[in-house]
């Protein structure tokens, strides 16, 4: 079970909207560039995103995206499932039919599991990831500092 390129994508193209909130609309064509995503899987994407209400879109020249509320309000989860998709690890996508019809002995589980991640994400917001990004970014860029600073 793997979570697939829609949902990764979908939050990658979320959090780089996050990072460049405050800059004013971020563009779709950017997104694609800084991310290497195609640009008409963003369009497919965002017209998701746009329809449970986590970006906002302006038309015309100097248009582009917006996050629909603020970061801290927008979980992983969120993102994940307003692409509709979701990391389940039931073999029956939690039909209880696993096996022959019925349920096997270890749905509950997978399940668990399944309901364990949700959970997860739910507690992480894109605000989240971006101060995570932020902190990551400020200790490379010490590092490298200091990883210079030592070899001359």
């Amino acid at each position: 079970m793997r979570l697939s390129t829609k949902g990764r994508y979908a939050v990658t193209a979320m959090l780089d909207l996050a990072l460049h909130s405050g800059k004013g609309p971020v563009t779709l064509s950017d997104i694609s560039v800084n991310q290497g995503i195609s640009l008409s899987y963003l369009e497919q994407l965002f017209a998701s995103l746009r329809g449970k209400q986590l970006v906002r879109g302006i038309r015309g020249p100097g248009g582009g995206y917006y996050l629909g509320k603020p970061a801290d309000e927008i979980s992983i989860a969120d993102i994940i499932c307003a692409v509709d998709e979701w990391v389940e690890f039931t073999r029956c996508g939690g039909r209880e039919n696993c096996r022959d019809g019925q349920r096997c002995l270890t749905h509950s589980l997978w399940d668990q599991l399944s309901d364990e991640i949700f959970t997860f994400l739910s507690d992480i917001s894109l605000a989240d990831l971006v101060e995570r990004g932020q902190r990551e970014t400020a200790v490379d860029t010490k590092g490298l500092v200091g990883n210079k600073q030592r070899a001359a």
